[in-house]
């Protein structure tokens, strides 16, 4: 759920894309009526002169960083001319709503990130498992849905640590990016929450009257490149609403990636304790 009004909330760090990268073909062939003793020099220079060709080329693409792929399901000729959004959902797994959703994404080739209670992780393996299975990125989101603002460095690492041990023992080692309950945000959880947090840009507020229309036309409105979308996996009306925004925003040009995803896409990497709101392409 997101923050009451006046509460402390999280800055924007932006990103960049990384430049893109081909490949250099090389080849030749003899003449008719060459001699032998040609065709052998001819052969050794060309050999030579493609070796040298070569390497240069080699030391020239090594130096280029690696470019990422578009997110799987996605697949076009040419970059999306809106650009990448990134759908984050809180407080589950909740398995009526929670699989009704993956089903829905499925269908869609769309990959999510998912920031679990860690109570719900060990009631839910199974939707845990498949979220995993399917590709989509896992986050922590507190034990107990409980604020971390004012918490002291072991209250902290109890809330964190248990969430983090139990979606690992269900899904095996992962990077658990954290999304703090209400987006509460203070200089003691960045300090000590070892990894990065993730808030949100554009804040559906899906909790509060489940509206779908206005859920739905709230995200169309709002969301630009780069934008990290909070929802709830826990409300059939939010389920219905995020399939909904999934089909009218692709239909416009955008492709929808995890967080990690988003940060790969942006040449950015995710540093401990950094906030992040959202990733939009530099100028």
């Amino acid at each position: 759920m997101g923050p009451p009004p006046g509460a402390p909330f999280c800055q924007e760090v932006p990103g960049k894309f990384p430049p893109r990268q081909g490949i250099l073909w090389v080849c030749d062939r003899g003449k008719e009526g060459d001699s032998v003793d040609w065709k052998k020099r001819r052969r050794i220079l060309w050999g030579a002169w493609a070796l040298a060709l070569g390497l240069a080329v080699s030391a020239w693409f090594v130096s280029l960083p690696d470019v990422p792929a578009l997110p799987a399901g996605q697949t076009a000729a040419a970059l999306p001319p809106k650009g990448y959004l990134a759908l984050t959902f809180d407080d589950g797994p909740w398995p009526k709503t929670t699989e009704a959703l993956l089903d829905g994404l499925a269908q869609r080739g769309v990959k999510a990130t998912f920031f679990l209670v860690g109570e719900q992780v060990a009631d839910h393996q199974d939707t845990v498992r498949r979220m995993a299975d399917e590709g989509h990125q896992i986050g922590l989101h507190t034990w107990h849905h409980v604020s971390l603002q004012g918490m002291t460095r072991e209250e902290i690492a109890a809330q964190l640590g248990k969430t983090q041990q139990t979606i690992q023992a269900v899904v095996g080692p992962e990077e658990l990016m954290l999304r703090p309950p209400y987006g509460f945000v203070d200089e003691t959880l960045k300090q000590w929450a070892k990894t990065p947090i993730v808030c949100w840009s554009v804040d559906t507020e899906d909790w509060k009257d489940q509206n779908v229309e206005r859920i739905v036309q709230t995200v169309t409105q709002q969301a630009e490149d780069g934008d990290i979308i909070l929802m709830h996996d826990i409300f059939e009306t939010s389920v219905t609403a995020a399939l909904a925004c999934v089909d009218r925003l692709m239909a416009q040009g955008y492709y929808f990636v995890t967080v990690e995803e988003l940060f790969a896409l942006r040449g950015e990497v995710p540093q401990e304790g950094g906030v992040y709101l959202s990733l939009p392409p530099k100028t």
